[in-house]
């Protein structure tokens, strides 16, 4: 990947689905539960991102995610200053919907 921060929502689904990438999506439950990105993908919400920092595989680059793409930039900026390879999807879960990426359910309003 490049250190452009932001990745698109078909590098982020083209990587995942090779295996190159972790996803962590870091919405609200409610939002989780309205639907998601299907498959083998984390749910940790930005408000508790800090205390399971540890649980994120360090070897492996992390593209985050939430609906829109500040929060996920905001998780992506934080572990980059920790050491971690990290992205944002650009857009979140709008652009990832907006490009008829696979969802599990719907989007949720924040």
């Amino acid at each position: 990947m490049t250190d452009n921060i932001e990745v698109t929502a078909q590098e982020a689904k083209r990587r995942f689905e090779a295996g190159e990438v972790q996803l962590v999506d870091v919405r609200e439950p409610y939002e989780w539960d309205a639907g998601h990105v299907p498959g083998d993908v984390r749910h940790i919400p930005l408000s508790d991102l800090t205390g399971q920092a540890a649980s994120i595989d360090r070897d492996k680059p992390v593209v985050f995610q939430c609906r829109a793409g500040s929060r996920s930039l905001m998780a992506a900026q934080a572990f980059r200053a920790s050491g971690f390879e990290a992205y944002s999807q650009a857009g979140g879960l709008l652009a990832w919907d907006d490009e008829g990426l696979p969802l599990d359910g719907t989007l949720a309003d924040h």
